[in-house]
């Protein structure tokens, strides 16, 4: 649908947050091989870990949510509970508060929270534990998005600009923040030890407010689409198997994500009078390096152009729903050009997000 009347929504803070361990996949590999588990699995998967860990795959190091990889391999229910309910408060809150300082705000300044995960459940939330961290108000508005996987950033940011659109909020707090390393499963399938390979912990937030902040650099967020295609639900989810999360990573993936990706940016370019040429700047949920590949083609961008996702999946993984929060800050900290920026985000549904930015010199 046309947007007739828009109303307005800034990112006025970012902010992100890690263990800090830091993983290189060739470690990965040795604390694998140094597992019970190595002996568990059959010599196809021995062959299709070290083919992940050892060639190019577009990660070069994760952080998790543990002391020595040696733990990463204690995989039952109770373990891995205890380690999402151990650090996704944690991490949440130390990315809020880095995007309230960003955007010069106090938490009292906060009207709504809103917490996405996918890695584990909590009840009361996870809002409730970040609205305790971070003192917010007692009468903020909370809200727990589950269930959206890596694509939940967008969907989260648009419900922080309808709060914003409804005159009830001034400033909303965005959070998405994944313990993969609590969502660990580990079987002789390719696409569960693909997965095992490729996600890290962490946690982005934005401070997302009706006004624009003096002094700093404007990010607008112009317009926005989404697809939800349920049909290819089973090429991308989360199962519960043994009273734990199973990844369900198929090949079909990096192209399904190429082509959706595609079909959300031409919608709202075309809304906006706008080609691919007019973007300045891409902040791209990157999935791997598969898909990262397949998304390039399929917008017919250069590799130059997603050089922040690059850059953020070598060094820290796939976040999942955080990833696009460490790109967005990427490429704020690299000073990129203002104009007109594309932020997407794709994962489990099988859904793509899209959003225009406008973005300040």
């Amino acid at each position: 649908m046309s947007q007739t009347t828009r109303s307005a929504m800034y990112l006025s803070g970012i902010g992100t947050a890690t263990p800090e361990a830091r993983y290189t996949k060739a470690e990965c590999l040795v604390a694998f091989q140094a597992s019970d588990w190595y002996a568990r699995l059959d010599s196809r998967a021995h062959l299709i870990a070290r083919t992940v860990l050892q060639r190019d795959n577009g990660i070069e190091a994760r952080r998790l949510a543990v002391d020595t990889l040696a733990e990463v391999f204690h995989i039952d229910p109770n373990t891995l509970a205890q380690r999402f309910v151990t650090h996704a408060p944690t991490l949440a809150a130390d990315a809020a508060r880095r995007a309230l300082a960003q955007a010069g705000l106090q938490p009292g300044d906060i009207d709504a929270v809103v917490v996405s995960t996918c890695t584990g459940y909590l009840c009361p939330g996870l809002s409730g534990y970040v609205v305790e961290s971070l003192g917010l108000r007692g009468d903020v508005q909370a809200f727990d998005l589950v269930g959206q996987g890596c694509a939940a950033a967008l969907p989260n940011l648009r419900l922080g600009y309808a709060l914003l659109a409804s005159n009830t909020c001034d400033h909303v707090l965005s959070v998405c923040v994944e313990v993969s390393s609590a969502a660990m499963y580990l079987d002789n399938d390719p696409g569960v030890l693909i997965s095992a390979c490729l996600f890290g912990d962490g946690a982005g937030a934005a401070v997302l407010s009706r006004h624009a902040t003096p002094s700093r650099r404007r990010i607008e967020w112009v317009d926005s689409s989404s697809l939800t295609i349920p049909a290819q639900r089973q090429a991308l989810k989360f199962e519960q198997r043994d009273g734990m999360l199973r990844n369900i990573l198929s090949r079909e993936v990096p192209a399904l994500a190429a082509q959706y990706a595609q079909q959300v940016l031409a919608t709202v370019l075309g809304r906006a009078g706008l080609n691919t040429d007019d973007i300045s700047a891409w902040i791209l949920h990157a999935g791997g390096r598969d898909v990262l590949l397949a998304v390039e083609r399929g917008l017919k961008l250069k590799a130059t152009d997603l050089r922040y996702s690059a850059a953020m999946l070598r060094e820290y993984g796939n976040l999942s729903s955080a990833f696009v929060y460490f790109v967005l800050e990427a490429a704020l900290a690299d000073d990129a050009p203002g104009g007109w920026w594309w932020l997407s985000s794709f994962g489990a549904g099988f859904s793509c997000h899209g959003a225009l930015l406008k973005v300040d010199e």
